[in-house]
């Protein structure tokens, strides 16, 4: 008898670890949204994951690498999801159906430049830096892939790409660099380069931007759902707002 009972209890232990899974999520840094793994701050939607992962019993695998890398892998189901991914960056990944944060893409130039962004002629005599497997817009996304062979272009693919850019532009190797003016203050403040790079115009209007999850996994529906739900109901508790303070950040919504 006791045997039997052993066994049932051993039976509904596994029955219940098969539901906890370990959900991987792997993107370049792109702080305040993500940042390094382990730290105290690793960025609001890795907080956001962990929080909503944690409440459901399962755990969080996270990891920084480049994003066109990110983007194969998850793609191909080794991983799980990205974050601060928007469709244009991955029409195919799977995509909750509640953002989790906006932004727009913003050209920066050193200060004393006066060029100013105003529509695509105004980009095509200066040289820009952008990172590789980055969605802009439709017609500056043509740019890049019809440029990028050239110097009026440049493309990097590293895990730190956006400082390497910033580095060139501030030694003068570029002309303007494009990012999200949120991720933008915040390595300039990083790096101490406030006072040395300024905006020269937006790209793009705001748009939302996700975590996505892969388009080969059949969990991915599932997560999916469990983000868009455990999003509201971290806004409705006040949960969100304790982790966008962290950061000095408002709700987008």
């Amino acid at each position: 008898m006791n045997r039997n009972v052993n066994f049932i209890l051993v039976c509904a232990l596994c029955s219940s670890f098969s539901y906890a899974d370990v959900v991987s999520i792997r993107a370049d840094a792109w702080y305040p949204i993500n940042g390094d793994a382990g730290s105290e701050k690793p960025g609001y939607m890795i907080e956001i994951a962990e929080a909503i992962l944690t409440e459901n019993g399962h755990s969080l695998d996270y990891q920084t690498m480049p994003w066109e890398r990110s983007l194969t892998e998850v793609r191909a189901g080794k991983y799980d999801c990205v974050v601060g991914a928007t469709p244009g960056d991955a029409e195919d990944f799977i995509f909750p159906e509640e953002s989790w944060g906006a932004f727009e893409s913003t050209f920066y130039v050193k200060k004393g430049n006066g060029w100013r962004y105003t529509d695509l002629d105004s980009v095509k005599n200066i040289k820009v830096g952008v990172i590789g497997g980055y969605a802009y817009s439709d017609e500056f996304d043509a740019y890049v892939a019809a440029n990028k062979a050239n110097a009026m272009v440049q493309v990097l693919n590293a895990n730190n790409a956006l400082e390497q850019n910033i580095k060139k532009l501030n030694a003068g190797r570029i002309d303007a660099v494009v990012e999200s003016h949120l991720v933008m203050n915040a390595k300039l403040m990083e790096m101490g380069l406030v006072d040395n790079i300024t905006s020269a115009g937006a790209l793009t209007e705001s748009e939302p931007i996700f975590i996505a999850c892969s388009p080969a996994k059949a969990s991915s529906k599932i997560y999916s759902s469990l983000f868009s739900g455990g999003i509201q109901k971290l806004r409705a508790s006040g949960q969100l707002k304790t982790i966008l303070d962290k950061y000095g950040l408002t709700d987008w919504k």
